[in-house]
């Protein structure tokens, strides 16, 4: 995996195509466990960028006077 962080979306295509390769059950040991290791890193990417993007989400709501104001995402 290169040092630059990937996007949630490389992530997932790169996770995938981890999935499809080791569905396949054709790889060596060694690699299938490479394989594996790579893709539960990228899990753990997905899931801090999934909960940084969370962070941000915001639900709007009428306040008092009818305008709408911005609450954390619960």
């Amino acid at each position: 995996m290169a040092n630059k962080e990937k996007s949630f979306e490389e992530s997932l295509a790169r996770l995938e195509e981890i999935v499809k390769l080791l569905e396949k059950g054709d790889a060596p040991l060694a690699e299938s466990l490479g394989l594996f290791e790579e893709g539960a890193g990228l899990i753990r990417a997905c899931g801090k960028l999934l909960d940084q993007a969370e962070q941000k989400v915001v639900k709007l709501r009428k306040g008092p006077d009818g305008a709408p104001e911005e609450l954390p995402f619960e």
